[in-house]
């Protein structure tokens, strides 16, 4: 086990690294320079020159590449040419907003999810309506499932707000900048109920394609061990179909569930930044989609670097759980 996982961490760096130098390297061939980005056209060659080297674009590439890293490893992903403030620092603005949208939407994932496979193994009344109500949701584009969302929940029937994440003027601001749990910690329940009340459309919108896929291979897995040996004993003894599903079935299939876990999340992300334009959400797909037009590179790449390192660690996390879940896959 403990090799497994010093191998897992090992490749999570290895990735991370490479990640960073392919960023790196796409900052070199872009056109745009960073110095008359920053100083802009009329400065002086005195000037340009010594903002060249304190930003260290006079030392050899190699360096160049090291100094990347390391202030990538400690989140300086540099200057944003549009807000001319530190990248991290627009990203602690923009990421927590972001975050509380990934997280209900991962939350509402997983309980269709489970609502979907249990539903249909065990035949409940209704499951095909849920199945089929879950598998048109997920196969329309986010975006249009959003609009019409939109359009019905808020234009015909006034069940929602259009957009943004609150309508409480005074709503605390920290310290996680994430409202549903800020409230909370400030006693507001205003707040959550408002900030719940926002959230609920994009996060349902965005939780949809990977609760069907996330369902799918739960699905696939319990009717396949449904009929196992072990199963037919327990109902030999007495038990329910649910209670074996539960107490024996489940963990046995939940390994192939929590790696299509790990591979929607990395979706989820993207998805997110599509849903925010639509939603007014103020988040990091705000945030990117306002540095593109305008080829805002260090807050680009910053982006792009926060959401590979946290698709790669929840993977990670994901395999280790997976080894946690099924002692087997180690031997592999």
């Amino acid at each position: 086990m403990r090799r497994f996982v010093l191998t897992r961490l090992v490749s999570m760096v290895a990735i991370l690294i490479t990640l960073t130098a392919i960023m790196f390297f796409l900052q070199r061939i872009s056109p745009l320079d960073p110095v008359h980005a920053q100083l802009g056209g009329n400065a002086s060659r005195a000037d340009i020159a010594a903002r060249r080297h304190a930003l260290g674009l006079d030392r050899p590439v190699p360096v160049q590449f090291w100094n990347y890293l390391l202030n990538a490893a400690h989140g300086d992903f540099g200057t944003s040419y549009r807000t001319r403030r530190p990248v991290s620092t627009d990203l602690a603005t923009f990421l927590p907003a972001t975050l509380e949208l990934a997280l209900c939407a991962l939350i509402i994932a997983l309980a269709l999810a489970a609502l979907l496979a249990f539903a249909t193994s065990l035949r409940w009344p209704g499951a095909g309506v849920v199945r089929a109500v879950l598998f048109v949701g997920s196969s329309a584009p986010l975006f249009l499932l959003g609009i019409g969302g939109l359009i019905l929940f808020y234009q015909r029937l006034g069940w929602i707000p259009a957009n943004g994440r609150s309508s409480i003027a005074n709503a605390p601001t920290g310290p996680t900048g994430m409202l549903t749990v800020d409230g909370l910690l400030a006693g507001r329940p205003d707040v959550v109920g408002d900030a719940l009340h926002h959230l609920i459309l994009p996060a349902i919108v965005v939780a949809l394609g990977p609760a069907v896929a996330i369902g799918r291979v739960l699905r696939s897995s319990l009717v396949a061990d449904i009929d196992s040996d072990y199963a037919r004993t327990a109902k030999a003894k007495g038990l329910g179909p649910s209670r074996i599903l539960l107490r024996h079935v489940l963990r046995n299939c939940v390994s192939a569930a929590l790696s299509m876990t790990g591979l929607q999340v990395g979706l989820m992300f993207s998805g997110v930044l599509v849903v925010e334009q639509v939603f007014g959400w103020p988040g990091i797909g705000q945030y990117i989609a306002q540095s593109i037009p305008v080829a805002d590179f260090p807050a680009i790449a910053g982006v792009t670097l926060l959401l590979g390192a946290t698709y790669v660690v929840i993977n990670t996390v994901v395999d280790l759980l997976q080894a946690a879940a099924d002692p087997r896959i180690v031997a592999v």
